[in-house]
């Protein structure tokens, strides 16, 4: 079993989206994923990095077809103990090869590039989402943002001096991914590289989750109106060029032109 496979095991993914930060983040996401079926006549979604299937299973219960991919077996069992209408294949971002070119009308891409380590890994996965996906459709390709990792884990956690102790962090606080790391951190100019990498044309970025992951217990202290304005106030935020690099996750939406 490999570290992200013991990792997933543990992690309680089928409840993360069910928070109130996971809210702000599912909100958000099926919004712009939703603009991204806009006009498409029975459209295929793909999945990739499905987990448990929060995302493939709300989509399939809107009348989509869906298709889910999954690295992580735990993961994976649980999407198809429940029995939905979606198709399932355990398998890596990396390669698709059970997938035909040219399929999908939308491909998310919401886990596996903040786990595959490398620049070169993170371009195939887009070349391979890229492949999969029709002439127009739309890739949208989540990433953690290296800011979040800075401010929460080395300040909140105060584990500041050991990083930089560790090597870490370079000289301008950039995250240093190590080999047996399970998540890596990038700023928006890596983004950028990447898109341009892998040839494919943006449309736009968007925070997924914005503050709200920096708040969590101000967000579970809300009550129910509150949380609904913070909603609506990330919504309208949530583009903004100042605010994106500060997001725990940026969604990249791209287009194969």
């Amino acid at each position: 079993m490999t570290e992200l496979e013991k990792y997933y095991s543990k992690f309680k993914e089928d409840h993360r989206l069910t928070t109130r930060h996971g809210m702000v983040e599912f909100t958000t996401s099926m919004k712009y994923i939703h603009q991204a079926l806009e006009g498409r006549q029975n459209p295929k979604i793909l999945d990739v990095g499905a987990g448990t299937g929060r995302y493939s299973i709300a989509l399939s219960r809107e009348g989509y077809d869906v298709t889910a991919v999954e690295l992580v077996k735990h993961n994976l069992d649980i999407l198809r103990s429940k029995h939905e209408n979606v198709k399932t294949w355990q398998g890596n971002a990396l390669n698709l090869h059970f997938l035909d070119d040219n399929t999908f009308d939308v491909t998310i891409l919401f886990g596996p590039l903040y786990h595959l380590l490398t620049k070169e890994e993170k371009i195939q996965a887009l070349l391979e989402a890229k492949r999969v996906t029709k002439q127009g459709g739309i890739i949208l390709a989540a990433y953690i943002m290296n800011e979040y990792a800075v401010i929460s884990y080395c300040f909140g956690e105060n584990k500041m001096k050991e990083c930089m102790q560790e090597s870490r962090l370079s000289d301008d606080f950039h995250t240093v991914t190590a080999p047996d790391d399970l998540y890596s951190y990038l700023r928006l100019e890596d983004i950028d590289e990447l898109r341009r990498s892998a040839a494919l044309e943006r449309i736009k970025l968007f925070a997924q989750d914005g503050a709200s992951d920096y708040m969590r217990r101000a967000l579970n202290a809300m009550d129910e109106e509150t949380f609904s304005y913070f909603i609506q106030y990330h919504l309208a935020t949530c583009e903004r060029p100042e605010l994106l690099g500060a997001s725990s996750h940026v969604v990249d939406i791209l287009r194969k032109a």
